[in-house]
């Protein structure tokens, strides 16, 4: 847990540090955050069916595999 607290601590400073130093100044307007709201939906919808193909894929090869070692021990 430690760990996990100094790592998003570590990527969290250099943020900041850019944030408060003014690096870049910002000057879009609300379209522009809106098209990007929109890609970021779009994304996201073609990642959640992304994640449950590959979980059932997962799921089909465990129990293929499950099957295979069942059907050598019973032969043994």
């Amino acid at each position: 847990m430690r760990a996990l607290i100094t790592t998003i601590a570590g990527i969290l400073a250099p943020v900041s540090a850019f944030a408060a130093a003014g690096v870049r100044e910002d000057s879009s307007g609300i379209f522009v955050w809106v098209f990007l709201g929109f890609c970021a939906l779009i994304v996201v919808a073609q990642v959640i069916p992304a994640l449950l193909l590959m979980t059932g894929i997962v799921k089909g090869v465990v129990s293929v595999v499950k099957d295979e070692k069942a059907g050598v021990t019973a032969k043994s």
